[in-house]
């Protein structure tokens, strides 16, 4: 899969791509999904094409969902963890354009599209479609692991914003189950 010159990730994809490293016996989550996410927090880092809300909001659901002893122990780093700790020391250089300016509004942001069609959307993900929406050029956001995204991809692709599952089949399979 061809990744893009500019990118959203989703807390997720770190995460997952820290199993290669750490393996979590309860996960139904293959080598395969692991990979691709490995491959993106890669891609990011080699390219710098992360972009991110200038209030750090992306940023800190990395922060509360990988290593926070990441930088202690490097032997023990995951592929995420590695990807916080870039991000950690990264951001502040960003270009200006890669740290998007959003406001939130209660359980929301203004940038989030208002349609009916993303009623119920997770109110913590709403920031990644914010920072999509807003963006000049809509970077595509990189999912792992939500179903709950899959049940949005085409309202969202309508809306102009493009969501990349980096293993779709997993993805649908969750979702397809969670509606059974």
């Amino acid at each position: 899969m061809k990744l893009p010159s500019k990118c959203i990730i989703d807390a997720n994809v770190p995460i997952v791509a820290n199993l290669i490293k750490h393996p979590d016996p309860s996960s139904d989550i293959d080598l395969n999904l692991t990979l691709e996410c490995i491959k993106a927090v890669e891609h990011v880092k080699e390219k710098n094409a992360l972009v991110l809300d200038s209030e750090d909001i992306i940023f800190n659901q990395y922060r509360d969902n990988l290593s926070k002893t990441a930088g202690e122990s490097f032997g023990d780093l995951g592929s995420g963890d590695a990807f916080y700790l870039w991000v950690r020391d990264n951001r502040f250089s960003f270009s200006e354009q890669d740290r998007v300016v959003v406001t939130k509004t209660d359980d929301s942001y203004d940038e989030f599209p208002k349609t009916d069609t993303l009623k119920g959307f997770d109110p913590a993900d709403k920031i990644f479609i914010a920072v999509s929406n807003k963006h000049k050029k809509k970077p595509p956001i990189l999912q792992g692991t939500d179903s709950k995204w899959w049940g949005y991809k085409d309202q969202l692709e309508a809306l102009g914003i493009k969501v990349i599952f980096l293993c779709p089949e997993y993805v649908k399979k969750i979702y397809e189950r969670k509606m059974e």
